[in-house]
């Protein structure tokens, strides 16, 4: 039910997403959700998580045996592909927190941020510094790809050739924080 949901929420958008859509999306009636759900905001929550859960997948795949730029592009291609391939379960996880240790949306993200974080190691980046890089890498990333996803690119640029700029920006802002004490 809750892939289900996240499908419709990619297709009409989370904003337009209820409890009765899915319902009629699934052929049941409305009440019997409730089996499976406690309510809207459970719905989004678990979509958050599983878009989180995907994002870690494709981001995690797409690094793995890669370092430095090379890393770092796939990382954000990925990202890039998944936000604007699922843009309705992505914006469920904005502004979520998880519960506590054992949310599934804990999990999901520590498995997001350990990906990107492999990214960073080969940057050689201070310990003190990662935070503020992994801050850099989601602004840049989310603020990109969800811009695209709402289709906000209207100049004649092609929106690749941006993307491609973006992360030989952040490579370039990387790797002159290599050794920075």
């Amino acid at each position: 039910m809750v892939g289900a949901g996240a499908a419709l929420a990619d297709e009409v958008g989370l904003g337009k997403l209820t409890m009765g859509l899915l319902a009629d999306r699934l052929g049941v009636r409305t009440p019997s959700l409730y089996k499976h759900v406690a309510g809207q905001d459970d719905l989004i929550r678990r979509i958050a998580a599983l878009a989180l859960h995907e994002t870690a997948d494709a981001v995690g795949s797409a690094v793995r045996g890669r370092a430095g730029s090379d890393a770092l592009a796939a990382a954000a291609r990925a990202f890039r592909a998944f936000v604007v391939e699922h843009p309705g379960r992505y914006a469920a996880t904005i502004g979520q927190e998880p519960y506590g240790p054992d949310d599934p949306m804990a999990t999901a993200t520590e498995r997001l941020l350990d990906a990107f974080t492999a990214v960073l190691r080969g940057y050689q980046i201070e310990a003190s510094d990662v935070d503020h890089a992994l801050r850099m890498l989601r602004s840049l990333c989310h603020g990109f790809a969800t811009l695209e996803a709402a289709h906000a690119f209207q100049w004649s640029t092609d929106v690749d050739e941006s993307f491609d700029w973006l992360v030989a920006f952040a490579d370039r802002g990387l790797r002159a924080m290599k050794g920075r004490t």
